[in-house]
């Protein structure tokens, strides 16, 4: 592998990592809340779209990100609703959601762009920290990156501080494993339950619009291909711990950049098998082959109160 690979190499998987890695962080906490978001491809593609739209509609990426971020809101809100104050399936309801934000992305965006439409949108430029970025090798791949890539990493460890040191973050986990006693306590169980999915939607937003206005500059069919889904692994993966959610997602963002490594290196590998790999990872760790750590007690388990 010369430097130049290496280097293309590093700074493919960091940018495949970070929408994985933004709405990680939020189901992170959401799910420490007891709420699972399977739902979570469905708001990053919906605010992909919605960013894209935004951007191309006024020429700025600010404004497509902004507009993101409040569709996917949008989508969390109405999870929150049927999940936390409907008791709803929260499995049912992501599935459905799912679905429901393919169908409509793909009708508007047909409607809107035409089917085979390939328009760029305007987009983020990239962030180069000085001096940093001059290092050989790893200097242009970790630090020659979108302003979004650096929040990401920001936005882990205010997740990891707001579970360890805030009160929130105490009402979050409590929530999670005991929701009864916790209501018992004091703690408003519905309003941290709602907060912690409305966070989930927020960082998928950022994550969704990440691949449209930050990495792509376009918006096609189903773009997200499944991190939504790599999200939820990468969390459960993780042992629902921000550090090692952050190392699975990198883990993730690399086995796919590997996909663009490997032909460069002229090695006999099946392309199908590089495009797998990353689902590959998920299923092992989904099965649990990866990993021994317990989740949170009332993890997708609803809550009435004085039930």
């Amino acid at each position: 592998m010369t430097e130049d690979q290496l280097a293309v190499f590093i700074g493919s998987g960091l940018r495949l990592a970070m929408p994985i890695l933004l709405a990680g962080s939020g189901e992170l906490l959401s799910q420490r809340a007891g709420v699972l978001n399977l739902s979570l491809d469905g708001m990053m593609l919906t605010a992909a779209f919605a960013a894209a739209l935004a951007a191309w509609l006024t020429k700025s990426p600010m404004v497509g990100l902004l507009v993101g971020v409040m569709a996917s809101l949008v989508f969390a809100f109405f999870q929150a609703i049927l999940s936390v104050t409907l008791r709803a399936n929260q499995l049912v309801v992501g599935i459905g959601f799912n679905i429901l934000a393919l169908g409509a992305t793909t009708f508007l965006y047909r409607e809107i762009f035409g089917p085979l439409s390939r328009d760029t949108i305007p987009g983020f430029g990239k962030v180069a920290v000085p001096g940093l970025s001059d290092i050989p090798v790893i200097g242009p791949a970790l630090f020659n990156q979108t302003g979004l890539t650096y929040l990401a990493f920001g936005l882990v460890v205010l997740t990891w501080a707001l579970l360890k040191y805030t009160s929130f973050g105490l009402a979050v986990r409590a929530v999670g494993e005991d929701p009864r006693a916790a209501d018992q306590a004091g703690i408003n169980v519905t309003r941290t339950r709602y907060l912690g999915v409305l966070y989930a939607g927020a960082l998928a937003g950022l994550g969704g619009a990440f691949m449209s206005v930050a990495d792509s500059n376009t918006f096609t069919e189903g773009m997200t291909k499944g991190a939504g889904y790599l999200a939820i692994t990468a969390v459960i993966f993780g042992g629902w711990n921000p550090w090692k959610t952050l190392a699975a997602c990198l883990l993730f963002g690399f086995a796919t950049a590997l996909q663009f490594l490997v032909p460069t290196m002229k090695l006999d590998v099946p392309v199908a098998l590089l495009l797998m790999l990353p689902y590959v990872l998920a299923l092992f760790a989904v099965a649990g082959f990866v990993g021994t750590s317990r989740q949170p007690s009332a993890l997708t388990l609803a809550f009435r109160r004085g039930g």
